[in-house]
Parts: structure tokens; C-alpha cells; sequence
């Protein structure tokens, strides 16, 4: 059994119960939009390009989304994936692959090139407790 939840950085409602929920009772977790429809990429950090999804007028991710907020956020986060040798989008997956309660995740990638890109992130090492410490107060700062 598999339990396909919606987690990312910014959207961290599975972590009031659920991540416990699926470990107790043996489920699998398969994460999807841990990119948060790309906001934790580095395609919106300088503006709305027109070729992105909000550019294409996406159902999943709006324009009124690319705010000061966001994109605040996602500048500071993108600083600790750059200091890591990473880029936004590998350390959001770095992030989410920490916690053993999730099984896998869906990238929902629309080029070769994205999958190649989340794939070599694997290899970096996992993020230090100060990292993680940080991440949690960009995330803090932004509510």
C-alpha cells in the first residue's frame, strides 16, 4: 500500500501526524510537488520566464504566486543549495529524501534534462543538522 501525499519545503502539512501515521502502520509514502509546482527551482528566482508554467497560463501554479514571498523565500533557499554546490530544485529533493518515511518521489520532471539535474543531486551528502536548521527558519520567516 502507498500513500501519494503532496510535501515540499514550503508545504510540510504530512509532518502533523501523517509521516508517523504511514512508518507506524507500514505504508509507503510516494511525495509528489516537492518542487511546489516550481517554486523551489531556480526558473521563477528573476522573474516569470514565458516560456514557465505560469507563463503558459498552469492551472497548478498561478501567477499571483510569484510574489515577494516566494520568491524571498525561495533567493535565500536557493543561497544553501548554491553553498552546497546544488542547485534549488536538488536541494528540495535533498530535503525531502532525508526522512525515512518517504518512500520515493514523483518530480514530475517535463524534460530529460530535469531528471538528469535531480538525479545527480543524490549525490551529495545529506544536509547537516545547521542546514537544516536554517531551512527552517527561511520557512518560519515567510509565514
Amino acid at each position: 500500500m502507498i500513500h501519494q501525499p503532496s510535501y515540499s519545503i514550503i508545504n510540510r502539512w504530512v509532518e502533523d501526524g501523517l509521516l508517523d501515521t504511514v512508518e507506524k502502520e507500514g505504508i509507503g509514502c510516494i511525495v509528489f510537488s516537492p518542487l511546489a509546482q516550481g517554486l523551489l527551482t531556480n526558473r521563477y528566482l528573476n522573474g516569470t520566464p514565458a516560456d514557465s508554467r505560469v507563463g503558459h497560463g498552469s492551472v497548478f501554479l498561478r501567477e499571483n504566486a510569484i510574489n515577494d514571498k516566494n520568491v524571498g523565500r525561495a533567493k535565500e533557499l536557493n543561497a544553501i543549495a548554491e553553498s552546497r554546490g546544488q542547485s534549488l530544485a536538488q536541494l528540495a529533493v535533498t530535503w525531502i529524501l532525508r526522512k525515512p518515511q518517504v518512500t520515493s518521489v514523483l518530480i514530475g520532471a517535463s524534460k530529460t534534462s530535469q531528471v538528469q539535474e535531480l538525479v545527480a543531486g543524490i549525490k551529495h551528502p545529506p544536509l547537516s543538522d545547521e542546514e537544516l536548521t536554517k531551512i527552517d527558519t527561511i520557512v518560519e520567516a515567510y509565514k
